[in-house]
């Protein structure tokens, strides 16, 4: 039976070495107290409802308050998805 011929391969050689690309980062130093900002004005917000029988913040809103509060809650969390 004749012999198979022997395929000579290539020597490895690695891939080309990538350059490092510096990664800018934008300042977003306004995020965080901003965020935390809305999360305490919106906890304090249902807090004074609640001490205050609902006679505080505002008293023409009624329960609707405690809807203003978590729309501040909300909308800290809204901030906080520009965060990185």
């Amino acid at each position: 039976m004749p012999k198979s011929r022997i395929r000579k391969k290539a020597d490895y050689t690695p891939p080309p070495a990538k350059q490092a690309t510096a990664i800018k980062l934008n300042s977003r130093a306004w995020v965080a107290p901003v965020m935390l900002a809305m999360f305490l004005v919106g906890l304090a917000w249902i807090v004074v409802f609640y001490v205050t029988d609902g006679s505080l913040p505002i008293d023409s809103l009624g329960n609707w308050n405690i809807v203003v509060g978590f729309g501040f809650i909300a909308a800290g969390f809204g901030v906080s998805t520009q965060w990185k």
